[in-house]
């Protein structure tokens, strides 16, 4: 199961669902399981330096100086192409700069 902004999505026995929940999309599985085991993966939406720094209406320096200080959310890898973090991660981050301080977030 993954997100694909608004929605979940998921399958089971070859048919996709699509939800705008997580629960909803969770028991949309659940009935077309039926009485077999369900085995649920959810899928994070992972970001780059990129998608950060759009996501806070920074530039990606910004965002490096921040990563540098120690500032920033910890990492969940450190791929060959540059460090990822989680998508909610980076938006409760935001979040919680714009209650300190005021500033509004981009969207």
């Amino acid at each position: 199961m993954h997100r694909e902004p608004p929605v979940w999505v998921g399958s089971v026995h070859g048919r996709e669902v699509r939800r705008r929940t997580l629960d909803g999309c969770v028991n949309a599985l659940r009935r077309l399981a039926s009485d077999d085991a369900l085995l649920i993966e959810v899928t994070p939406d992972v970001v780059g330096v990129s998608e950060a720094a759009t996501i806070l209406g920074w530039d990606r320096r910004r965002v490096a100086t921040y990563v540098s200080r120690g500032a920033f959310p910890e990492p969940i890898a450190a791929l060959a192409s540059g460090r990822v973090w989680r998508r909610e991660d980076v938006e409760a981050f935001g979040r919680d700069r714009v209650r300190r301080k005021g500033r509004r977030i981009a969207r």
